[in-house]
């Protein structure tokens, strides 16, 4: 009994002992000054050059298919010439239409002699008039099945849609091919031209008639002019980019990679910062400011950007004093104790 008073005595010092070790000191202050650098907000000269990738297209494209399944029996395509509207390309074998045909004729030859008896019965009273509208209904019948097979016969033969440039053969002379059989593909290369892409804070620098500089990767350093020609009317929801397409003052091969240039020789005194200080937010953007030697956490809305400096166009003045260094342990209405006062201009080069 005594051992057992001894060990809980032991105990009970103990937990008195623990409770005087986690004890806060005196030497951690929480509300100690937070050490960072700072910026003094300034304007600097930029030449705001927006480059993005773009495609050169044709003004018309079209893989050219045959209306009809059937068996190639006259191929004839100029690969790479230009062929002018309602060149014939293809034929394919019609033999069973035009018998068909025939006997259309045939039967409709016939048919107009016996419209023709009942009309002279019908005139002399020898018939009645539903006898008569049987015969006469005969004929327009057959008719409307020679227009019909003509339709089709016609089909049987492969023009260019429009003038332009034809491209390789894609099947050969003797060939069976059906209506999902692509032929020879043509486009019209007599006017390019160029579609490509931008983020939507950058629309302000595209308007229909304003001309771009363009790049082609063939060309390196040779630059083309396009003047944008329309813009389409939506933003592409999954990727907050505009699509715009260009006409273009020169000669590329359609499908050529190209670099679109946007607001060349347009120079204007920007609050450049560094890009890593925008604190990233589900709705909004932030920065960190010195006001009256505490940090003042303050909404920002961006523009241009390099790679390493984004433009501020609303949040920020001249002189403000930027945090750009230590903003981790950071927060709102924080004191702060101000460390160097680095060069705005040298941190975003």
């Amino acid at each position: 009994m005594r051992k057992l008073n001894y060990v809980a005595f032991i105990l009970i010092l103990g937990l008195f002992a623990c409770k005087e070790k986690i004890k806060p000191t005196d030497k951690f202050n929480v509300n100690a000054p937070v050490s960072v650098d700072i910026a003094i907000a300034a304007t600097q000269i930029v030449n705001k050059v927006i480059e993005v990738n773009g495609s050169v297209v044709a003004s018309e494209f079209v893989d050219i298919r045959p209306e009809s399944n059937g068996r190639i029996v006259f191929l004839q395509i100029p690969e790479g010439k230009m062929v002018t509207a309602g060149t014939v390309l293809a034929k394919l074998n019609d033999a069973d239409l035009q018998a068909q045909m025939q006997k259309i004729k045939v039967q409709l030859a016939l048919a107009n002699i016996n419209e023709q008896r009942n009309y002279k019965l019908l005139e002399a009273k020898g018939i009645n008039q539903s006898d008569y509208d049987i015969s006469l209904q005969q004929v327009n019948s057959l008719k409307a099945d020679i227009a019909y097979t003509q339709s089709l016969i016609d089909k049987t033969v492969i023009k260019a849609p429009f003038a332009g440039q034809m491209g390789l053969k894609q099947v050969s002379l003797g060939a069976y091919i059906s209506t999902a059989s692509t032929i020879v593909t043509l486009q019209k290369v007599d006017q390019l031209k160029v579609d490509f892409t931008l983020p939507e804070i950058y629309q302000n620098y595209i308007k229909v008639g304003k001309n771009v500089s363009i790049e082609s990767i063939a060309n390196p350093g040779v630059k083309m002019i396009a003047t944008i020609a329309a813009i389409e009317p939506q933003i592409i929801a999954t990727s907050r980019n505009i699509k715009v397409r260009a006409n273009l003052k020169g000669k590329l091969l359609p499908g050529a990679y190209t670099k679109v240039f946007l607001g060349e020789n347009q120079q204007k005194p920007s609050i450049l910062v560094p890009t890593n200080i925008i604190i990233p937010d589900s709705k909004v953007k932030q920065l960190v400011v010195v006001r009256e030697g505490k940090a003042k956490f303050i909404n920002v809305e961006t523009g241009y950007r390099t790679a390493s400096a984004v433009e501020i166009t609303a949040g920020v003045k001249v002189g403000d004093s930027l945090v750009v260094a230590g903003m981790l342990f950071v927060r709102d209405g924080s004191d702060l104790k101000i460390g160097k006062t680095l060069p705005l201009a040298e941190i975003i080069k």
